[in-house]
């Protein structure tokens, strides 16, 4: 049986114009050429912390156990800001101290987090411009091959890490939350989760608010709702939705990143 090649996924803002991209792949095979690349997305907004760390959260779990992660949205690139590796029971993560990882650190239970400060596990020289080439590719590579990273470091407790947006429950009558991510068919995706609208909630007549614009109808497939008509669901990262079919619902209801949503239940 052949033996199990070590996964690395890539997420970065890089796009793909650019030789970036290419070069951060190449310094992780000059180290080890038997890793399987997997690419998340090359195409986070440039310089949107927030937007990777949810694009992250939505897809680093679908990977097999073990797998390593880079992720490397770096506005601050060449400053003091730290190198650091998340562990955690089933993933390990590489990337900037900037808050990246900021789902993961909600939702993966935590090991050990390493600022890595061991030079001789870089690509030298280093660019001040291009630590995910440098520094991040590197040391992934190396733990790829059975590297211990407090090998290439010391432990922290004080990584950085962003509020994570939560709806707020008002009355039974009312929660507010807000849209966090338009995605590439301009479908709304909140923060609203089947935590707040729980089953029980779903037989009640019920209203998603946005912009002035009144949703009723809830769907579970997007092929379920009427063309023209704007309905809600839960989508694949298990969160509430605002999509309408063949459209972008973002345009539709002129929502954007931050705008807020009201979920109304009419209670007795």
């Amino acid at each position: 049986m052949a033996e199990k090649r070590p996964i690395i996924t890539l997420l970065t803002d890089f796009g793909t114009k650019d030789h970036f991209v290419s070069s951060v792949k190449a310094s992780i095979l000059s180290i080890n050429p038997n890793v399987e690349l997997v690419d998340i997305t090359h195409e986070i907004p440039a310089h949107d912390v927030f937007a990777a760390a949810l694009t992250l959260r939505n897809a680093y779990d679908v990977f097999p156990r073990f797998t390593l992660h880079l992720a490397v949205v770096d506005p601050t690139v060449g400053s003091a800001r730290r190198p650091i590796v998340v562990m955690t029971d089933n993933y390990n993560f590489v990337g900037p101290d900037n808050g990246i990882f900021s789902y993961i650190y909600q939702q993966e239970q935590i090991n050990r987090v390493v600022q890595i400060t061991a030079e001789h596990n870089y690509r030298q020289p280093v660019s001040n411009t291009f630590h995910a080439r440098d520094i991040f590719a590197p040391i992934a590579a190396w733990m790829t091959k059975g590297v211990d990273p407090l090998k290439m470091g010391e432990e922290i407790d004080d990584y950085l890490r962003f509020t994570v947006p939560s709806p707020q429950e008002f009355s039974p009558a009312l929660i507010k939350g807000h849209i966090i991510q338009i995605d590439h068919f301009g479908n709304c995706i909140t923060n609203i989760s089947p935590k707040e609208l729980t089953p029980e909630r779903m037989l009640l007549n019920k209203a998603l608010v946005v912009n002035n614009y009144q949703i009723a109808r809830f769907c579970n497939y997007y092929a379920e709702c009427p063309e023209g008509e704007v309905c809600a669901l839960f989508g694949s990262a298990g969160l509430l939705e605002i999509a309408t079919p063949k459209g972008s619902a973002a345009s539709l209801l002129g929502a954007s990143r931050g705008t807020e949503v009201a979920l109304h239940f009419a209670v007795q």
